[in-house]
């Protein structure tokens, strides 16, 4: 910090201080310009001679009462102003008196507002300019007296520039401020938006490869001692399945990484080219899916195909929990215009006992079938549809079964129209 600023920053802490030294510097000024005869035989000239005792007094006077300027700048503008009219009506010379007012009046328009600085200044040169031309002893057109409603005016001016000066400083800073709040909670928004994101892949990724531990689990469970065979090749399956689980949550997790974290995933997505692969792990867990495809076209946006790949992924994990062992699942993947159309339909009873809001009635509703009604299956699959402007329809069919079809476009920032269940 350099001796200026310091200096600054010592007088903005002390600002009484600051008012007691402007005081002694306007007293002495006046007191010198007392000494000069603007009047001489030589025009302008400078005379030692002893100052006269009621001009000192005012002088005196005015520059006393500067000192508390800050604290009540109207006040102290109405005491300068009344010794000023008085030195203007009695004494002689009159100019120097007038100092305090223009600091006086410059205090108040730099603490104020512009229509107030206006009327105030108005009146005070008014009243200091007519006192010095009415009743004063100089003729009315004199020097002195259009210097006074000159020195008037430049102190009402000056001090209404600062007061602007210093508005606009306050709206530029406070402008700088907003900005920097708006950006810390567009920070925050992004931030909660992220971690919903990776919450519904984890849930994702969660839920499909338990459901096939799980499945394949009971199967090795009922046929370890009957059909060794058959066990292995369940437990070879839930191998598989917690590895893939393990992959997925590795990759899922290493978003969270920084830049310079070492062993980032570079691994892609989830996405409809794994579509196939996906239908596979179901058939081996037994459910049988049927997939139609009819996409062909250019490559869909990475946002697009992982949100398609986890509603199907999603869909396919409830009918094997929740529409009983022998259901039939079929997914269709159809590109229409602008537009991508995911459907999953099966025929499921969900007659097995796994939570009370199976397929028969509806419980893949908002539960989407999770235990007993509180899961975040459809939910998650909600908000992955709509953060992508699209639509999501779910309901059970007409003579049995559940249908999940959801609509994405394909273009940013356009949206789909609402279907019926």
């Amino acid at each position: 910090m350099s001796t200026l600023q310091r200096a600054r920053c010592r007088l903005r802490a002390h600002p009484f201080a600051l008012d007691a030294a402007l005081a002694a510097g306007v007293l002495v000024c006046m007191v010198a310009g007392s000494f000069v005869d603007p009047h001489g035989p030589h025009g302008v000239t400078w005379e030692l001679r002893t100052p006269d005792p009621l001009s000192l007094t005012l002088m005196t006077l005015g520059a006393a009462a500067l000192v508390l300027r800050r604290r009540a700048p109207r006040t102290v503008l109405a005491l300068t102003g009344a010794a000023s009219v008085a030195e203007s009506v009695t004494g002689d010379p009159r100019a120097p008196v007038a100092m305090c007012v223009v600091v006086a009046l410059y205090t108040v328009a730099s603490t104020t507002d512009r229509p107030t600085t206006w009327r105030v200044g108005l009146l005070t040169m008014t009243v200091l300019t007519g006192a010095a031309m009415i009743a004063g002893p100089l003729p009315w057109y004199a020097q002195e007296n259009l210097g006074l409603f000159a020195w008037t005016g430049i102190g009402a001016t000056a001090g209404d520039a600062v007061r602007s000066h210093r508005a606009f400083v306050q709206a530029i800073r406070e402008r700088a401020e907003r900005a920097e709040r708006t950006r810390e909670e567009e920070a925050r928004r992004r931030v909660a938006e992220e971690r919903l994101r990776i919450a519904r892949d984890l849930h994702d990724v969660v839920a499909h490869h338990i459901a096939l531990v799980n499945v394949q689990a009971g199967v090795a469970a009922h046929v370890m001692d009957k059909r060794p065979d058959q066990a292995k090749e369940a437990l070879a399956h839930v191998r598989e399945a917690s590895r893939s689980a393990l992959g997925e949550l590795r990759a899922t997790v290493g978003l969270l990484r920084q830049s310079d974290d070492p062993e980032a995933p570079t691994e892609p997505t989830s996405g409809l080219d794994r579509l196939d692969e996906l239908a596979g792990t179901f058939r081996s867990a037994g459910l049988r899916v049927l997939v139609a495809r009819e996409d062909q076209g250019p490559a869909l946006p990475a946002a697009v195909d992982l949100a398609a790949y986890r509603v199907i992924q999603e869909a396919l994990t409830n009918v094997q929990k929740h529409a009983g062992g022998e259901a039939k699942a079929e997914v269709s993947v159809v590109r229409v215009g602008p537009r991508i159309e995911i459907t999953v339909l099966d025929d499921g009873t969900g007659d097995d006992g796994h939570g009370d809001g199976g397929h028969g009635d509806g419980g893949q509703g908002d539960g989407q079938g999770d235990g007993h009604g509180g899961g975040h299956g459809l939910l998650g699959m909600r908000e992955r549809v709509t953060a992508l402007r699209g639509t999501l329809t779910t309901g059970p069919r007409f003579g049995g079964g559940f249908r999940v079809h959801a609509i994405l476009p394909l273009e940013p920032g356009t949206s789909t129209a609402q279907d019926g269940p």
